[in-house]
Parts: C-alpha cells; sequence; structure tokens
C-alpha cells in the first residue's frame, strides 16, 4: 500500500491510466477497493450499484474488445489492465424513487459516480491505476456477462498496477473559472 501524507495528495495521484504492467492485482486489493465503495453514501442508502469483476483472462479480453470501436479509436489499452470491474445500475429503493421523480434528479447515476470515486481513491492507495470507461457497447457487455435486459451497465472501471509511476500534470480549470460564493457569477 503506498503512504499519503495527506488526502489531496492521495488526489493528486489519482489520475486515469492507459498503460498498465503485467503483474497481477492481489484479491485482497481488489477486495479493499470493492469496500471502499461498498461504503460510499447513496441518496436514501439506495445503493443502487453491482460490481462485477472481472479477471478471467479470455473474458476480460472479449470485455476490452466491447469498449474499442474501429471508426473512433478509442480504449485501446483496455486489454493491457489485468482486471475489469463493470458497474451495473440496480435499482433505487422507493424513496430514491420518489426523491427521483419529484425533483427531476438522476440520483442512482450520482450515487454510482460517488461509489466509482470512492474505489478508484482507494485503488491509489493500494498502488494501482483505474480508468473509469464509459464508451463501450453496453449491448454486448450486457450479453457477455449475462446482465438482465433490464439493467444497465452503466461503466467499466480498468484495475492494475500502472505501467509508469509518472503522475502527469493537472489541466484544470482555474478555482475563479469554477467556483462563485452566494450566487452563481
Amino acid at each position: 500500500m503506498k503512504e499519503f501524507s495527506n488526502f489531496m495528495d492521495m488526489v493528486k495521484h489519482r489520475q486515469s491510466v492507459r498503460a498498465y504492467s503485467t503483474a497481477m492485482v492481489p484479491g485482497e486489493s481488489i477486495e479493499r477497493c470493492l469496500e471502499a465503495a461498498r461504503l460510499a453514501p447513496s441518496a436514501c442508502n439506495a445503493q443502487p450499484w453491482k460490481f462485477i469483476v472481472v479477471n478471467d483472462p479470455d473474458v476480460k479480453n472479449a470485455l476490452a474488445d466491447a469498449t474499442q470501436d474501429r471508426l473512433i479509436p478509442m480504449n485501446h489499452f483496455t486489454k493491457q489492465a489485468p482486471v475489469h470491474i463493470v458497474v451495473v445500475r440496480e435499482k433505487a429503493n422507493l424513496t430514491s424513487n420518489i426523491g427521483q421523480v419529484m425533483k427531476d434528479k438522476e440520483y442512482p447515476l450520482m450515487d454510482i459516480g460517488i461509489a466509482v470515486e470512492h474505489l478508484c481513491l482507494q485503488a491509489v492507495e493500494e498502488g494501482l491505476g483505474t480508468c473509469i470507461i464509459g464508451w463501450f457497447n453496453e449491448k454486448k457487455v450486457k450479453k457477455l456477462l449475462g446482465i438482465p435486459s433490464s439493467k444497465r451497465a452503466e461503466l467499466i472501471i480498468t484495475l492494475g498496477f500502472p505501467a509508469t509511476e509518472q503522475i502527469r500534470e493537472k489541466k484544470r480549470k482555474s478555482m475563479n473559472e469554477i467556483t462563485s460564493y452566494n450566487k452563481y457569477s
């Protein structure tokens, strides 16, 4: 496990990894990442998620094929990652569903985003890298993994040891561009 001096240091190490080493990910590390996701908060404690860990090389490679597109060269790195985690949206509980209708908000998607970032931050502490992928052929993924047609495969997270320890410079908007106080400006 990596040691960080503080939370912000860990956040600065979290990046989308698109090159992985061939080292296998220990099962204990995967479990700690899943536990971090499991403990994430959700609207009305709905926990509208299921995580499918794909570490069988044949299934993982077939899943990686579903993340690639011939016309638009995306996700060419996915076969390198030894583990993929597919995030399936599950039904929210009654109170969360009522809130969705009353407030016109997609709470399950927000909840999944929180859980996924918990998973990814735990991966950083484990010395692992991740990439959150939304560009994939959902129909192929659902067929491959036996996900019921009534469910949505929302994201795929690649997981593994980064091929390099280099942390890229983060190019982000300035605080003034993204923040205002007491009113929108």
